[in-house]
């Protein structure tokens, strides 16, 4: 039997997105230890126009939803039916993240534990490739009047559940208290705080009670990813003890992936929280320089002489001239070249010590060309080529939140991130831009990695702010 409560919801709505798009119809089957108590069904008037596409796959029109209430009109009536029970949907992350939004638009919030079918169906029937409505509908022989109507929806969602319930499938129970388990939060943090954060991309910070930063993280799902660190399951001490640490959570949306790892990375430096390691600020930046000369020696620098707009003659990034020898010794290894020749040795008469070994092919003595060393030289060299700035000037990058919700344009010159703006008459719009930052290692990385490496990057040339900010 299924003990408790449940409330088995769907809705239709005008788009994707739970920020921008309205609720145009929404149904709740009210389920207690395994028996239905009661099926509400609700026509809405979302205050726009519902898109042709999405009345042709719902049925409902424009006509049928003018002069019906608005969600305000029965915001309390839907959150008391959901009140003490377990919110049940098939992809419960839209219906749940719709809800949740109207509601607060509302000033009402939306509680308790999530059941998402979908995550149910994927982890009792792992053999099989899809768990949309339909085809468990078609898996299990489920009847529905209406398909993509809120109520038919809904009642689906319920026959599925009550199957299971029915077919004794061992430890239902245990599954849908694994799917719902939230976590438990550290003592100063409260669900109210947590439940303003939206399931999109953007970065979160930690703050223990002090305001000192613990941590900084980007996720494509917010919540989602902010949730995980309470969760009991932690994957080290580390971990528990910056969740216990934590008293404050502040998070910051972005349109998608890039803008969250630009913001990621800048602000672990800026603010270098505790629990951050790998992205924080190193004092000293150093690369291998090379002319590509018949004569020329590699030489290990750092510091001014690394910059965005200087990169044709620079190989490699790294933490330290350490890791820099290190890399220019494996490379020697491998290419058999001479330590003198590629500036890890001192001149000196004669051949060295690693051509009587093997090692070397003899360029330092006269036992090969020396443009035959210099060719291989260039050869282990070229897999370290660090990539010169492409453009004329800054760019922008485009970014769109998946669903057409926030829009972005994030400002780049010579591999250095400049800032985020919500279209370009807000960049121009503002004071010039500050004197470009120091070239970052972290920085160039993903953006050599979007840009040069992506499909269809959306670039926008901003030559005037390259100007404004050299």
């Amino acid at each position: 039997m299924l003990a408790g409560a449940y409330a088995f919801v769907d809705l239709e709505t005008t788009g994707c997105n739970p920020v921008h798009d309205r609720i145009t119809e929404i149904a709740i089957v009210s389920v207690r230890d395994g028996a239905v108590t009661e099926r509400w069904q609700q026509l809405l008037d979302p205050g726009m126009s519902i898109p042709e596409a999405i009345q042709s796959l719902t049925g409902i029109t424009n006509a049928m939803v003018a002069g019906q209430p608005a969600f305000e009109d029965v915001a309390q009536e839907v959150q008391r039916r959901l009140d003490g029970a377990t919110f049940v949907a098939h992809n419960a992350r839209f219906d749940h993240g719709f809800l949740r939004n109207a509601l607060k638009r509302c000033n009402l919030a939306l509680r308790g534990p999530v059941l998402c079918t979908v995550k149910l169906s994927r982890r009792l029937f792992p053999q099989h490739a899809r768990h949309n409505l339909d085809a468990i509908i078609q898996r299990h022989g489920l009847s529905c009047a209406a398909r993509h109507r809120a109520l038919g929806d809904a009642e689906a969602t319920w026959q599925f559940v009550a199957q299971l319930a029915a077919s004794g499938i061992a430890d239902l129970a245990q599954h849908i208290d694994t799917l719902t388990q939230r976590p438990s939060l550290p003592a100063r943090l409260s669900w109210e705080a947590l439940d303003a954060i939206p399931d999109t991309p953007g970065v979160y910070l930690f703050y223990d009670e002090r305001d000192t930063p613990l941590y900084v993280g980007k996720s494509v799902r917010l919540r989602s990813r902010v949730l995980s660190h309470f969760a009991a399951d932690h994957s080290s001490h580390r971990e528990m003890q910056m969740a216990q640490q934590t008293a404050r959570v502040e998070w910051r949306e972005s349109a998608g992936e890039l803008g969250a790892l630009l913001r990621e990375a800048q602000l672990v430096k800026d603010l270098a929280p505790i629990y951050n390691r790998q992205l924080r600020r190193h004092a000293a930046l150093v690369s291998i320089r090379w002319n590509n000369e018949a004569d020329g020696i590699p030489e290990i620098v750092g510091g001014g002489d690394i910059a965005g707009d200087g990169l044709a003659q620079l190989y490699g990034l790294f933490r330290s001239k350490v890791q820099a020898k290190k890399a220019l010794l494996g490379l020697a290894d491998e290419y058999r070249l001479c330590l003198r020749l590629v500036g890890l040795e001192k001149p000196a008469p004669g051949t060295c010590f690693r051509h009587q070994v093997g090692k070397c092919g003899g360029a330092c003595g006269g036992h090969e060309p020396l443009l035959a060393h210099q060719a291989r030289l260039a050869t282990a060299l070229a897999r370290l080529k660090l990539v010169s700035w492409p453009w004329s000037g800054a760019i922008g990058i485009r970014e769109r939140q998946s669903g057409g919700g926030l829009e972005e344009l994030h400002v780049v010159d010579r591999w250095c991130y400049l800032g985020t703006f919500r279209s370009e008459d807000e960049l121009y719009g503002r004071e010039p831009l500050a004197r470009r930052p120091a070239f970052d290692m972290d920085t160039y990385k993903l953006l050599v990695k979007h840009l040069m490496r992506s499909r269809h990057p959306q670039v926008v040339p901003l030559p005037s702010v390259g100007q404004a900010s050299a």
